[in-house]
């Protein structure tokens, strides 16, 4: 498998640490707010590398945190934690706010059917751990008190700007959107380990701890839970390209200089998803998130369709047509798919032939687009029979998970549906509505959602 590395910028091969085994970290959401489909677009592109990862046969554990503290509105460690900023907002606590936001997250996560991470912590559970990374690198001298706090000094650091391949300091007074002087830092790319009441008298969850009482950077949490959970080797870290800096150059500044080696042999970033107005983000007005699609009667795998249709290292732009064609030509697939019979015995070299492209293409940076192309090339070949086209469709799924075949417990079970969606579309040609409306009423009511196209109608199975 080769995938693009941030950290070499450039494709390599992928070699774990432990043979057939992967230990993953991805940066999970602040729960200050929804997730819009940006945000989403970056969980996709996450949820296809693990998926890519078990189809090649790796064992794979995935850690992922919640952000629920320590999220400041500015990149120079000022301006207010983004939690509390919610909760004044909406009248409620930090953790009201915190608990809201993250089942908000994960009602849309699973709609696109990502795949749980293994390993799922709130920042605000791993105080400890962060005490103990930062007692480290103030008696190894990487980190100083000042004002109060506790900052990472950059200085001590060989190739800070290793991820990023800057050659000058950027993080300077005016130099990017959020960045102001802090007097008390020795350099302006130093970052905050711990905030105090110091400078943060008002922040509503605090800590004891021995610089006093306050709570975490930002940046700490992420270090605090991948070595915790993952252990001092990691084999990839991802997130979206917004995170390659500040937030990802000081994790590695910071967990590297309290482990003594390198920690992390990949990085992987997604790139944007853009509006009419550019980068999508929360300070845009109304937030467009998956939830929001299924209520305009979209299917939210139309979008992860959408996004599989392009390479996760490119930006994409989002618009309705867009969406609308992809549900459209979704749907023909699923169609094209219901319609194929179950017939003739596994020809293993047919199989072995597609199975093999598939994952060439997708093990090549996760190509996404070359990989659903063999899916049309699998679908067009006369020469595989009903029976092996659909063994290849469900394993090149399990990378993709689009839905593409029936969900169903036996043969019987689909042929009472088809019989039913028979009977459904004869009652509407008669203009029986009453009859068609309570079949699908019952239909849905046993988790069997119909979908009515052009070319006629299929269906998938939903989770009540």
């Amino acid at each position: 498998m080769k995938l693009y590395n941030t950290l070499s910028h450039s494709i390599e091969e992928f070699k774990p640490n432990e043979p057939g085994k992967v230990k993953i970290y991805t940066c999970g959401p602040t729960v200050y707010h929804y997730a819009h489909i940006g945000n989403m677009r970056n969980y996709i592109g996450h949820d296809v590398l693990v998926r890519t990862l078990k189809y090649l046969g790796y064992e794979v554990t995935r850690a992922m945190n919640i952000t629920d503290v320590g999220h400041l509105t500015s990149d120079s460690d000022s301006g207010e934690d983004k939690m509390l900023k919610e909760a004044h907002k909406e009248h409620k606590t930090c953790m009201e706010i915190a608990d809201f936001y993250t089942k908000a997250f994960f009602d849309d996560f699973y709609a696109l059917n990502c795949l749980k991470p293994d390993i799922i912590k709130p920042a605000t559970g791993e105080i400890d751990m962060y005490i103990k990374i930062i007692t480290k690198l103030l008696k190894d001298g990487y980190a100083y008190e000042s004002g109060g706090n506790v900052y990472f000094d950059v200085s001590k650091v060989k190739d800070y700007y290793q991820l990023t391949n800057h050659v000058a300091d950027k993080m300077v007074v005016g130099a990017r959107e959020g960045v102001e002087e802090d007097s008390a830092k020795r350099n302006q790319a130093d970052f905050a380990l711990w905030f105090t009441t110091s400078k943060f008298s008002h922040q509503e969850l605090q800590w004891d701890s021995p610089w006093g009482k306050g709570y975490p950077g930002w940046h700490i949490e992420c270090s605090g839970i991948a070595i915790k959970y993952l252990g001092e080797y990691l084999d990839i870290h991802g997130g979206g390209v917004d995170n390659i800096f500040p937030h990802h150059t000081n994790e590695i500044a910071q967990s590297e200089s309290y482990l003594g080696h390198k920690w992390t042999n990949y990085w992987f970033h997604n790139e944007h998803l853009l509006d009419s107005s550019g980068k999508m983000s929360k300070s845009n007005g109304a937030i467009l998130t998956v939830s929001v699609l299924k209520e305009k009667g979209y299917d939210p795998l139309a979008f992860r369709f959408m996004v599989l249709n392009s390479h996760y290292r490119k930006q994409l732009l989002f618009t309705y047509d867009n969406l609308n064609q992809c549900e459209a030509t979704l749907d023909k697939l699923r169609t094209r798919i219901l319609n194929i019979k179950d017939e003739g015995e596994m020809d293993k070299n047919l199989f072995d032939k597609y199975n093999n492209k598939f994952i060439e293409e997708i093990s090549n940076d996760l190509n996404t687009a070359n990989a659903l192309s063999v899916l049309y090339e699998v679908l067009k070949d006369d020469e595989v029979n009903g029976h092996t086209k659909l063994e290849l469709i469900r394993n090149f799924d399990q990378v993709f998970a689009l839905d593409l075949l029936p969900k169903h417990t036996s043969l019987e079970n689909e042929d009472e549906i088809l019989k039913l969606i028979d009977k459904r579309n004869e009652a509407k040609k008669q203009k029986d509505y009453e009859l068609a409306d309570s079949i699908r009423a019952d239909l849905l009511s046993k988790g069997i959602e119909l979908i009515d196209t052009r070319e006629g109608t299929t269906y998938k199975i939903i989770n009540n």
